[in-house]
């Protein structure tokens, strides 16, 4: 069951994107929709609404940008409380820092394996 709700809520959030970069009539990017994507992450989070969003999606909701904006600011409010506001600026990438560091790494190999054109 836990498979079939990431499932439903990451394809809500991947529709979502799409029909906003189809629908709407002015030029939206990809790159817009990936922006948004995490500013509105963090915002909901801020305010303490994504939690109940991964506790039903899990994955569904974790994976998508807005999972990562939902990290920056969990890890923000983590280091204001600890560390006082000057928490604020290094909180979220203390928090994102190790996914952050995965992606280049696996990015690196995968283009020296694949050697990509462009």
């Amino acid at each position: 069951m836990s498979i079939l709700l990431a499932f439903l809520i990451g394809g809500t959030l991947c529709l979502i994107g799409q029909l906003i970069m189809d629908l709407t009539p002015f030029n939206v990017t990809p790159g817009h929709v990936l922006v948004g994507y995490v500013t509105i992450g963090a915002v909901i989070s801020a305010i303490g609404l994504y939690q109940p969003l991964i506790d039903v999606g899990g994955a569904g909701a974790t994976i998508p940008l807005s999972g990562f904006g939902h990290t920056l600011a969990q890890g923000v409010l983590q280091a204001v409380k600890t560390k006082g506001l000057l928490g604020a600026f290094g909180g979220g990438i203390e928090a994102t820092s190790v996914g952050i560091a995965a992606a280049v790494v696996f990015g690196y190999v995968m283009a020296v394996i694949f050697s990509p054109q462009g």
